[in-house]
């Protein structure tokens, strides 16, 4: 339940390589435009620029459309990377996977920034595609943003990977570590940002944000899974629900982002966790969303320690059959639903010289709106 939240194994790096789609463009030119490239896609401008042309890789997922639309409503060319559509009218389209070297070099080219999300988000799975697509594509899209000149890049991260299982009470973002990160997809985004970071220098100025708990209208991830739990009864609290949990609604994710692109100049090398900065109880919360999609809130509970070793072992189980479903509870997860994690939002908001336009009551109201 960390950041931009598990989801059905989906990979959002993409695996259709070497297609390409563009929308909002008509690609007539040669060479680079007839593969979703545009010709006339903007340069490395060099220290203090504001970004002209932004890539966004993963831009297909939840966040990562709203990223692209945050981008183009500050009027930026935006070219995108993953494995379906955007589906965002006036991004250009490069259909393929992160991990694959020859369509990540042909997407940095001639851009001037790129925002990084695609990742594969699953409570379970084969761990070698955790690696393959978090720590491998991370690693084949730095070697390619060095080798085309790109200057600025975002790298999206998680809170989780400097969750260790305990409660954070108003905490700033601690370094990553892989050793001690919790799950599969923990332990390789914490891998990753720390390679991401360690490219920080003179010529790449590299910045990484950790949206915690992202939410909205259209969320298929942490929405749509609550709802849908709540509707047939198999949605529990966990403890005595009065945990404090921070989270952060999709808009205010995505201008957080975009304003860490304006700011990387300033803060390169340093990690960001952005939330709304309103913590509330884990009840409260989860009751908020089953309401507005018009469900009965759980109204049982089950205790916290019994959770944790329930999903210890069916965590273990699925780990022999794994499938393309997910298990119903982890350890992980009965951690994040029986803890407190809230962050102290100061040095986010002071450096990025963000805050967050729509409060948690507000997104309620908007999230309930989308369900009428």
């Amino acid at each position: 339940m960390t950041d931009h939240q598990p989801q059905h194994a989906q990979h959002r790096d993409g695996a259709q390589q070497g297609h390409t789609a563009q929308q909002g463009h008509t690609a007539q030119q040669g060479g680079l435009a007839q593969q979703g490239v545009p010709a006339t896609a903007g340069r490395h401008r060099g220290p203090g620029a504001v970004p002209g042309t932004v890539l966004v890789t993963g831009a297909s997922g939840f966040l990562g459309r709203a990223v692209v639309r945050e981008l183009l409503d500050q009027g930026h060319q935006v070219r995108t990377l993953q494995r379906s559509p955007s589906l965002v009218a006036g991004a250009t389209d490069v259909l393929g996977s992160v991990t694959d070297a020859d369509v990540v070099a042909r997407a940095v080219d001639g851009v001037d920034a790129v925002v990084h999300l695609a990742a594969k988000v699953s409570l379970a799975g084969d761990p070698a595609d955790f690696e393959r697509v978090n720590v491998g594509g991370t690693r084949t899209l730095l070697d390619a943003v060095e080798a085309a000149g790109v200057s600025r890049m975002v790298h999206v991260s998680s809170p989780s990977v400097a969750h260790h299982g305990d409660s954070i009470v108003g905490d700033d973002a601690g370094p990553a570590d892989p050793v001690l990160a919790r799950g599969d997809y923990a332990r390789t985004k914490a891998a990753a940002e720390l390679l991401a970071l360690g490219r920080d220098g003179a010529s790449l100025h590299v910045v990484a944000v950790r949206p915690h708990l992202v939410w909205g209208p259209g969320d298929t991830q942490l929405v749509a899974r609550v709802v849908e739990r709540a509707r047939a009864g198999r949605l529990p609290i966990l403890g005595h629900g009065a945990a404090l949990i921070d989270s952060t609604y999709v808009d205010n994710a995505a201008s957080a982002i975009v304003a860490a692109l304006a700011a990387v100049d300033g803060v390169h090398g340093q990690a960001y966790v952005v939330t709304n900065g309103e913590p509330r109880p884990v009840a409260e919360l989860l009751a908020g969303i089953c309401r507005a999609a018009g469900v009965e809130p759980p109204r049982w509970s089950v205790p916290a320690g019994v959770a944790r070793a329930a999903g210890s072992v069916v965590e273990a189980g699925w780990s022999v059959r794994p499938g393309e479903d997910e298990p119903p509870m982890t350890r992980f997860l009965a951690e994040q639903l029986s803890t407190a994690h809230w962050f102290d939002q100061r040095r986010t908001r002071r450096d990025l010289r963000w805050r967050p336009a729509v409060s948690v009551d507000e997104g309620l109201r908007r999230l309930a709106a989308s369900y009428r």
